[in-house]
């Protein structure tokens, strides 16, 4: 990615009115024609929004996006189709002990509408918030049921079985932190009463250890900051195997899409450390070591995004995409949703750029000259978004963000023309994420107060 020191976050002010405008559209041309009995939206074909029965995983983005938009516009209608939706269509995501994504779900929804209530932007009475806290509850300590034990600990196992673990799960773990901070536990056994946020960090620190790599060996794809979608651990033993894939190449290269949720998740993790008491994890591993070890991973991490995505800061679907070499020097110029080799992926971006903000802020004392770097480039892949080719201004097109991939090895993007690879369509987790992005960049430049998921717990 080439960084431009001239773009600023004030730049981002038209485009973001623009962008509420078109996200509003997108918000109610789907409210009004997508029928959530055949399921949740998942990704667009042709430009409106389709299922994919895989799981159900991305039904709190719909709602949740709504929530977004009434915090970043004022609009009430929007309260009212995420408020609405969240308490009739939300429960059965409550107790899905099926699916590793409850940070998404729930917290997208239940935890937004909390939040909004805590920061005085809605009012709400004491039967509303209670409920609101109890699903947060719920939700947490049933996503921490999925556990498998390793020698260093353990991680929230995969819809794929107990020996899978995900590197995209490092961002659900906002479901474990939010249910341990409203002062829930999950209970077992014989009342075994089993903390929250120490299995929340035990996961952190297995995809940290696990999921990112830094350059020191360990096989001879070892690339420093590169991610690995799955890894396999044998589940008698609880050992490491190996690496592996399910919506990138292989696990011996990186799909973005998993490296974007690492930094992201990585970044919102190192901001709230401070509201977490640390006597309630230290029998897990010290503030100060936990500092180290996040801290070593956002930077890799960030690293190897900034150094293998286009001079733009849109990547493509995989850094090791078999084709990716029949583009030339593709890395020394703007990313290229119309190419006939291999397809590009805004909703890594969308990801991505938060992730780097928030690693950017929480940097400002202890490195101000890397925190401004990845605040910058966050705030320049934004405008990169919030623009064409990327922003769909197409009045009957569902999606917001154009040029998502969902699974590329399985075939599951619309192709639109022959001789040319997936694009023009959205993704709910990439329109969702757009609109994260845009409110945290919104509240920066008009110097409100900062918004984190963290904000639904009371101080």
């Amino acid at each position: 990615m080439t960084l431009d020191s001239i773009f600023s976050i004030s730049d981002l002010e038209k485009p973001l009115a623009r962008f509420w405008q078109l996200s509003g559209q997108k918000i109610r041309l789907l409210e009004d024609s997508f029928d959530t009995k055949d399921g949740a939206p998942v990704f667009t074909e042709q430009g409106r929004y389709v299922t994919r029965g895989w799981t159900e995983w991305t039904q709190g983005f719909q709602f949740g996006s709504a929530l977004l938009q009434f915090d970043a516009t004022g609009d009430t209608d929007f309260l009212e189709i995420g408020r609405k939706n969240t308490v009739q269509k939300m429960a059965p995501h409550l107790t899905h002990i099926g699916v590793h994504d409850h940070g998404f779900n729930n917290v997208s929804t239940y935890g937004n509408l909390l939040r909004l209530i805590n920061e005085g932007k809605i009012e709400g009475s004491e039967w509303e918030i209670e409920f609101y806290k109890l699903a947060l509850k719920v939700t947490g300590a049933v996503q921490a049921t999925r556990w498998t034990v390793i020698p260093s600990g353990g991680f929230i196992y995969s819809f794929n079985g107990p020996h899978s673990l995900f590197v995209d799960t490092i961002r659900s773990c906002r479901a474990l932190v939010v249910s341990h901070q409203l002062g829930h536990v999950l209970q077992t056994e014989n009342d075994r009463r089993i903390s929250l946020i120490q299995r929340a960090i035990q996961h952190i620190l297995a995809t940290v250890r696990f999921s990112i790599f830094y350059g020191k060996g360990r096989d001879r794809y070892d690339v420093a900051g590169r991610t690995a979608h799955e890894i396999i651990f044998n589940t008698n033993d609880g050992n490491y195997r190996c690496p592996n894939s399910q919506q990138g190449y292989t696990g011996f290269s990186t799909w973005t899409r998993g490296l974007a949720w690492a930094i992201c998740g990585l970044g919102e993790t190192l901001e709230i450390l401070d509201q977490l008491s640390e006597a309630d994890y230290s029998a897990v591993i010290s503030k100060k070591d936990l500092i180290s070890e996040l801290s070593k991973a956002a930077i890799a991490t960030s690293e190897f995004y900034l150094a293998n995505t286009p001079t733009d800061g849109i990547p493509y679907w995989d850094t090791g995409a078999p084709n990716l070499h029949k583009m030339g020097d593709y890395l020394n110029r703007p990313s290229d949703p119309y190419n006939s080799f291999e397809p590009v992926d805004s909703s890594a971006a969308c990801i991505t750029a938060q992730g780097l903000i928030r690693i950017g802020n929480w940097l400002k004392t202890s490195d101000p000259e890397r925190a401004e770097k990845y605040k910058n480039a966050g705030i320049q892949i934004a405008g990169a978004l919030f623009s064409e080719p990327y922003l769909s201004t197409n009045e009957s097109h569902q999606g917001l963000i154009l040029h998502s991939i969902y699974h590329q090895p399985n075939g599951w993007d619309y192709v639109p023309e022959s001789g040319k690879v997936a694009h023009g369509e959205s993704s709910m987790w990439g329109d969702y994420h757009a609109r994260e992005l845009a409110l945290l960049v919104q509240r920066m430049m008009k110097n409100e107060p900062y918004y984190s998921y963290l904000n639904c717990v009371p101080v």
